[in-house]
C-alpha cells in the first residue's frame, strides 16, 4: 500500500521531507540529486516563474530582475506574517510564500511516494518565539494553516529534536539518557530524552521525554552578529552624526543584517530615509555605500557573502568578506576571533537554556549517557566546543547534520497515521 504520511521539516536555512518505505524512513529527492533544499523562493521577474531552494539563489546570484526571500520560517510568529511583500504590480502575504514553499515540497513528496500525501507530522522549534506563548502558538497556527491551504487534511506537529531523538534511537544497542542538541537556522533546541531498542518500539514514549527548551538563536542570528559586528561599520554604524550628539539610528543597518528584513529596506521610503541618514553622517561615504548595496538590491548577496566567511571559519582561522561596490571593492577580513567575539553573548544564552534543559529533567550533566548533535549550526567549532565542554563524560554522536530531524518525523508520522 502507498503511504498516504509523511513528514516535513520546514526549516530556516534548509528543509527536508521523508516518508516510510519498506519499514525505514527515506528523504525524498527535493532538488535535483539533494534531499535538502534551501529554504529560498525566488520570483523571477524575466520569465514570471517562482523557483525555490538552490535555482532560486542561482538565479538571484546571476542578476535576473526577481526578489528573493530566504529564512521565511523565521517570519512565523512575528508581526511580519501579515505583511506583504511587492511581487511586480502585486502583494504577496508572506503566509502565501510559506505556503508555496511547503506546496512544493508535498509536490516532491508525493512524486517519490507514488501517490497522495494526505497526513503530515511537521516539524517545529520548542519555542517558535522566546517568552511568548501568544506568539508562539500564532505561529504554529500559521504554519499549520500554510500546509492546509496546499491540500495536506491531517496535521500533526513534533519537536523538531524529538524527531532527531526518534532518528538517533534507530542506532542505539541499549538504554540511553542523551541529550538531542539541534541547532539550525533559527532556533537552538534541546531535550533529554530515554532511548533504548525496547522504548522505541512503544507507541507512547510521554514518559520517556525528561525535558525540552528551546532559543530562538541559529545560523542567521550568527550571520547577523558577524556581519553587525565586521560589516556594518564599514557602512556608516556607530558612527556619529556630524554635529557629534549621536549615532546614527541603527535600525536600517539591523535590517540590512538579516535575512527575513532585507527586503523591507527596497522601499522609497527606507531609500529616502537612508538618504536623509546620509547627509546627517559624519562620514557620509559610509552610508553611500549601504545606499549602493539598496539601490542595487543586493542585500541578499551582501548577506550570503558573510554567511560563506562564518562557514569558511569553521575550518579555518581567516576569511575575506568581498563586496563589490559601484566604484570600489572592499575586501574585509575577518578572523575565528571576530566571529567568536561577536557570537559569545548569544552563545552564552544557548548554554543557560541548556542548562535549563537539565534542571527541568532533574539530571544532573553527569548523568547524561550521549550528546546527539544535529542542525548545521552544531558544525561551527565554537559552537560544538561550548556544548561538549558542558558534558566532558558523555559520548559525543554526529546525526545527518540536517537529515536527522525529517528522517523522525517520517518515523513518526507513520507512528501517528500508520
Amino acid at each position: 500500500m502507498k503511504p498516504r504520511h509523511g513528514g516535513i521539516d520546514f526549516g530556516t536555512s534548509n528543509s527536508t521531507a521523508g516518508f516510510l518505505d519498506r519499514g525505514k524512513p527515506r528523504l525524498v529527492t527535493l532538488e535535483d540529486a539533494h534531499v535538502t533544499i534551501p529554504s529560498a523562493v525566488f520570483f523571477n521577474f524575466e520569465d514570471d516563474r517562482t523557483y525555490f531552494g538552490r535555482r532560486a539563489i542561482e538565479d538571484y546570484t546571476a542578476n535576473s530582475e526577481g526578489r528573493l526571500l530566504r529564512a521565511l520560517k523565521s517570519v512565523l510568529g512575528t508581526s511580519l506574517i501579515r505583511e506583504k511583500t511587492r511581487i511586480k504590480t502585486h502583494s504577496i502575504a508572506f503566509s502565501d510564500i510559506i505556503g508555496g514553499f511547503v506546496g512544493y515540497l508535498k509536490h516532491r513528496l508525493e512524486e517519490e511516494a507514488g501517490g497522495p500525501v494526505d497526513d503530515i507530522v511537521l516539524g517545529r522549534p520548542v519555542h517558535f518565539v522566546d517568552d511568548d506563548p501568544k506568539a508562539d502558538a500564532e505561529a504554529e497556527a500559521e504554519l499549520e494553516k500554510a500546509a492546509r491551504s496546499r491540500g495536506f487534511r491531517a496535521i500533526a506537529f513534533q519537536f523538531e529534536p524529538i524527531a532527531a531523538a526518534l532518528d538517533y534511537e534507530q542506532s542505539v544497542e541499549r538504554e540511553e539518557l542523551a541529550l538531542i542538541v539541534d541547532m539550525g537556522g533559527g532556533t537552538s533546541d534541546f531535550s533529554i530524552v530515554r532511548v533504548s531498542p525496547e522504548r522505541a518500539r512503544a507507541a507512547d514514549r510521554r514518559d520517556d521525554i525528561l525535558a525540552n527548551a528551546g532559543v530562538h538563536i541559529g545560523g542567521t542570528d550568527f550571520d547577523r552578529l558577524l556581519s553587525m559586528a565586521a560589516v556594518m561599520p564599514h557602512f556608516g554604524f556607530g558612527t556619529p552624526t556630524r554635529d557629534g550628539k549621536r549615532n546614527l539610528p541603527a535600525g536600517y543597518f539591523f535590517d540590512l543584517a538579516t535575512w527575513q528584513r532585507i527586503n523591507l529596506l527596497y522601499t522609497q521610503k527606507a531609500m529616502s530615509d537612508l538618504r536623509q541618514i546620509r547627509y546627517e553622517a559624519a562620514r557620509p561615504e559610509l552610508v553611500e555605500r549601504m545606499i549602493d548595496v539598496v539601490r542595487h538590491r543586493q542585500g541578499h548577496a551582501l548577506a550570503a557573502r558573510v554567511e560563506a566567511a562564518k562557514i569558511a571559519l569553521t575550518d579555518r582561522p581567516e576569511a575575506a568578506i568581498v563586496l563589490d561596490m559601484l566604484e570600489e571593492k572592499l575586501s574585509l577580513p575577518v578572523a575565528a576571533g571576530d566571529l567568536a567575539a561577536a557570537i559569545d553573548t548569544a552563545l552564552e544564552r544557548v548554554a543557560a537554556t541548556i542548562s535549563a534543559t537539565l534542571r527541568d529533567a532533574g539530571v544532573p550533566a553527569e548523568r547524561i549517557d550521549t550528546l546527539f548533535l544535529t542542525g548545521g549550526s552544531t558544525a561551527i567549532p565554537l559552537v560544538r566546543e561550548r556544548v561538549l565542554d558542558m558534558f566532558p563524560r558523555a559520548r559525543v554522536v554526529h546525526g545527518d547534520m540536517f537529515g536527522s530531524v525529517g528522517l523522525g518525523l517520517a518515523l513518526d508520522a507513520a507512528r501517528k497515521f500508520g
